[in-house]
């Protein structure tokens, strides 16, 4: 009986505040319109036989509100996600819903080459993983975040095998192989985004890592235009403009996050931009 009463009393809290809340919401500007996430098990009691239908809800509202914030960058509107909300709208939803690829493939999209979240990807990537047995992308993603982010091949190739095995794909087999010994690769990026490119579906998603990728073939050709200024001289080049002067490069390549590219003390190619668009 108690339990009934706190429980009515919680709906009715909630009608009261509904109404002047859905007002406050409409009246924020666009770009901060992905709002407040309740917590996974309250939404889980909600929306009892519902759950499906609710997480993907909550996965559209993320894509729309992430969409719309994309489409400002490219005309220089700059406004600072709500990441946080984000990650814990999607964190939500996969509980409702753990066999939503579309909510880990965005997370894989939005919070590691951005944020460099990837331990929190990873752990929301390992549910789906765990759901989705029959799935070789969800391991994929882990082994390539562990590989490529955290440079730790050993945890990366277990998951690569799984991939593997799940897909039959030698590809997944031969990386899960090189996993052991790999450094840093621009190669290993360039792979994986064209991965993801030719099986995104989401437009954001794909335009997000078709910026990436862009990026990095820019890189790619600072550093072979640089080996092969160290192959004649002996040295690093010390700046990118001079391997345009010697003609190794016809041009400097632009970053399409609107940095500048440069050699770091290590000889790295780096650019100021650090590979995320302004305030994101």
């Amino acid at each position: 009986m108690q339990l009934r009463l706190l429980f009515i009393l919680f709906v009715a809290g909630y009608l009261f505040l509904l109404q002047p809340f859905s007002l406050y919401m409409q009246q924020r500007p666009v770009a901060v319109k992905l709002g407040y996430t309740p917590h996974p098990q309250i939404l889980k009691i909600s929306a009892a036989d519902h759950n499906l239908v609710v997480a993907e809800a909550m996965l559209l509202n993320v894509l729309f509100y992430y969409g719309t914030l994309i489409e400002n960058f490219q005309e220089n509107i700059i406004v600072r996600p709500e990441y946080l909300n984000m990650y814990q709208t999607l964190q939500a939803a996969s509980i409702l819903d753990p066999y939503n690829q579309d909510n880990y493939y965005f997370a894989q999209a939005a919070f590691t080459w951005e944020l460099g979240r990837v331990e929190e990807v990873n752990a929301l990537l390992k549910r789906g993983a765990e759901s989705r047995t029959w799935d070789p992308w969800l391991p994929f993603y882990i082994g390539f975040n562990y590989a490529y982010f955290l440079k730790d091949f050993q945890a990366a190739a277990p998951y690569m095998k799984m991939a593997a095995e799940r897909s039959g794909n030698p590809l997944f087999t031969r990386l899960a192989a090189r996993y052991f010994y790999e450094s840093e690769n621009t190669d290993l990026g360039l792979l994986f985004l064209n991965t993801m490119i030719d099986q995104a579906k989401d437009k954001t998603v794909k335009l997000t890592y078709t910026i990436r990728r862009d990026a990095l073939v820019a890189i790619k050709r600072i550093e072979s235009a640089a080996e092969k200024f160290k192959a004649e001289f002996g040295v690093m080049p010390e700046t990118i403009a001079v391997l345009v002067a010697k003609g190794y490069l016809d041009e400097a390549p632009v970053d399409p996050y609107g940095g500048e590219f440069y050699f770091d003390e290590a000889g790295r190619t780096r650019t100021t931009s650090k590979l995320a668009a302004p305030d994101m």
